[in-house]
């Protein structure tokens, strides 16, 4: 790519439409989206009795809408950008075409102050997603923009509810304002963590459910920082997916809901069958040092509608290619601290003004125009290891945009055959994955922990066509 700019390219191979759907640039289509999404700022209280000020939210109103589509069905959302700043919507864990993925100069350019842009798109695969700004990511996530996104399953499971749980910590005060929204000294280190826990943005949110119902739980991480252990306690209640893949049939000891892991970027979906009394309350906690928080807890009301877990029909596969083990090309990616000297470049989509990690000895240059190579380069339908090394003594949530891909083997623990699109690194661990690059175009890779994206822990795949 040397001599190409991110910003030519969006009008070369990373702009181009891929297999899986197609979509178009706003003013490039004729017919009216499903719905527009405003991009805002306004005051809310998340913090009983106070007012927060300067949140940014997905809509004029708290929290951001859940958006809803079908697996295999179109869909297409104008976003419009009302804030002061430029931003753009990546669709986290969706396999669509490049040039909807919302990456500022990577596949598209920033949505600036007062306009628009039409995101269109049909997504192959149902399960739980989530959306978000890779533009000023640091501080606009921080101030409120994370939304969780479902898709329907072609053939509907059987649940009587769907409740999904958007989980994200704010930094407020005791008087309820943001506080600095980072800590250099913690971005070196394993990020900054919030001071106040949400659910939907409620603190510890109490939610009548009918009594022996099934109901499907859709826990999405889209906080910048924290990976926890979660549990859920009380009820009868399996792991029936984790990030939007149903749980391969070997790993039975993921279907417990208690000591689910998740990190930055990670969903898990759990079957609950909701207890016959009113007397038994059902928790979400996170594990802390200090014991169990309640994040969530959830009240049987009514009479017992005496539904069964058995009731529930598997969750059908999603169409994701297997990779070719016997043929695959390995590919090395080494995670870990910057190389000395390096400092970021000024952007449009902001700097946190440090550079602290590194891909393969790469610092990230920040969200600009210029030419930037990628970390590798696939060709459409090859076999792929990924060797994941992490030198670093922090935990980092790898994402890969645009591809999914299935867990092999670890240097450190026994690991499922997952299928997924974010893998959590432990400290100096290393990770093979397997994928089939199957899908064209320039895909951002880098730690979902958001400081370590902002400050060096950033790059791209390419897929050549």
């Amino acid at each position: 790519m040397l001599g190409l700019s991110r910003r030519e390219l969006l009008l070369g191979s990373a702009g181009t439409a891929t297999a899986f759907a197609t979509g178009g640039l706003i003013g490039l289509e004729a017919n009216a989206a499903d719905m527009t999404l405003p991009i805002t700022r306004f005051d809310h209280s998340i913090v009983s009795g106070e007012i927060t000020k300067g949140i940014m939210g997905f809509g004029k109103d708290a929290p951001p809408p859940v958006l809803r589509m079908r697996q295999g069905q179109p869909f297409s959302v104008d976003v419009v950008n009302e804030l002061n700043e430029a931003s753009v919507v990546h669709w986290h864990g969706m396999r669509i075409p490049n040039q909807m993925d919302g990456v500022p100069y990577l596949t598209q350019t920033p949505i600036e102050p007062g306009e628009s842009f039409r995101y269109s798109f049909t997504p192959p695969d149902a399960g739980t997603y989530w959306y978000h700004p890779h533009c000023n990511t640091l501080e606009q996530m921080a101030r409120g923009l994370t939304g969780v996104m479902v898709v329907e399953d072609a053939e509907d499971p059987g649940f009587d509810q769907d409740l999904p749980l958007n989980i994200r910590d704010f930094r407020l005060g005791g008087d309820g304002q943001f506080i600095a929204l980072f800590k250099p000294r913690s971005a070196a280190r394993g990020g900054t963590l919030g001071t106040v826990s949400t659910i939907n943005w409620n603190v510890a949110p109490v939610y009548d459910l009918p009594a022996g119902s099934l109901v499907r739980l859709r826990l999405a991480v889209t906080d910048l920082t924290r990976v926890g252990t979660y549990d859920l306690n009380g009820g009868e209640a399996e792991v029936i997916a984790l990030d939007s893949n149903p749980l391969p049939l070997t790993a039975v000891n993921l279907k417990t809901p208690e000591g689910v892991i998740l990190a930055p970027g990670q969903r898990a979906d759990i079957a609950l069958r909701v207890p016959d009394s009113e007397e038994q309350v059902v928790t979400l906690t996170r594990r802390t040092p200090k014991g169990p928080k309640v994040l969530a807890s959830f009240h049987p009301v009514g009479a017992s509608a005496n539904r069964s877990l058995a009731e529930l029909k598997p969750l059908a596969l999603n169409p994701i290619p297997e990779a070719d083990l016997a043929n695959a090309e390995i590919v090395e990616f080494v995670f870990g601290w910057t190389p000395d000297g390096t400092t970021p470049e000024p952007s449009i989509c902001g700097s946190l003004g440090y550079t602290f990690w590194s891909i393969n000895r790469v610092a990230w240059e920040g969200d600009t125009p210029g030419p930037v190579d990628p970390l590798a380069v696939f060709k459409q339908g090859k076999s792929y290891i990924l060797r994941l090394r992490n030198e670093t003594q922090n935990a980092h949530p790898i994402h890969l945009h645009g591809l999914s891909f299935k867990l092999l083997r670890s240097n450190k623990r026994a690991i499922p055959p997952l299928i997924t699109d974010t893998a959590l690194l432990m400290k100096g661990e290393t990770m093979e994955v397997a994928l089939v690059a199957d899908n064209p175009g320039n895909w951002a890779f880098h730690c979902h922990v958001i400081e370590h994206q902002k400050t060096g822990l950033t790059g791209y795949i390419r897929v050549d066509a």
